[in-house]
């Protein structure tokens, strides 16, 4: 037992899930109608399409089991993705926090003219799920989160199929927030801005760092 706590001990890093939590579901209790609506042109051209719930709900599987797969198999990509990932949702609930923001682009189910098992589904994601807290968007902020920590992982660099997949599902889940309604399309481009700041500093700059360590060890080791 003990074995298997000095092997997971990293495991300590998930516990910013309870602060996280907290946090986001305080924003969802106390913005409700004094915020900022986001909205651009590309919102009123994407139509809505209830078919995206599907990849929409698929992002908890695409993230647990991508965080679950770095925890259990390399300790240096888990601190990495999960660097990625909590340091920029911290940074989401920041700016959530400081400009309260929303959208007002979910349409009337009722007026769609079509009833089905995905338009039941989105009701009841409308029904849980604020309109509130959506810039940047967390769902595609994650997603290529674990995309990319997916395509930097030396060990899945030869299942191509895998890799391609999951550029696939990050880009149905991107999409899918948009179609669905759940998010401007504004809320995707700042999420893509802020994946791109957070790669560069955990996956870049990180890199640079351990390289010049690793470099400053070399020069030592011959003296």
């Amino acid at each position: 037992m003990k074995q298997l706590i000095l092997k997971y001990k990293h495991g300590w890093v998930l516990s910013y899930f309870f602060i996280y939590i907290v946090w986001f579901f305080a924003l969802e209790k106390h913005i409700t109608t004094n915020y900022t609506p986001v909205h651009i042109w590309l919102d009123d051209i994407i139509p809505f399409n209830e078919w995206f719930v599907i990849p929409y709900y698929l992002w908890f599987v695409f993230i647990f089991a991508t965080v679950a797969y770095f925890f259990l198999t390399s300790r240096e990509d888990f601190y990495k993705v999960t660097a990625f990932l909590f340091i920029g949702m911290t940074v989401c609930l920041i700016i959530y926090t400081i400009w309260p923001n929303g959208q007002n682009l979910r349409p009337d189910l009722s007026t769609i003219g079509r009833d089905n098992v995905f338009i039941h589904i989105v009701k009841a994601l409308y029904s849980t799920d604020t309109a509130t807290n959506v810039c940047p968007s967390i769902h595609v902020f994650n997603s290529i989160g674990a995309n990319i920590a997916i395509h930097r992982s030396e060990a899945l660099k030869k299942y191509k199929w895998l890799r391609a997949g999951s550029t696939i599902l990050t880009v149905l889940i991107s999409l899918s927030t948009m179609f669905l309604k759940q998010h401007s399309a504004f809320d995707a481009i700042a999420a893509i801005a802020l994946s791109i700041v957070m790669y560069l500093l955990v996956y870049v700059l990180s890199g640079s760092k351990q390289a010049a360590k690793v470099k400053e060890k070399k020069v030592f080791a011959q003296y």
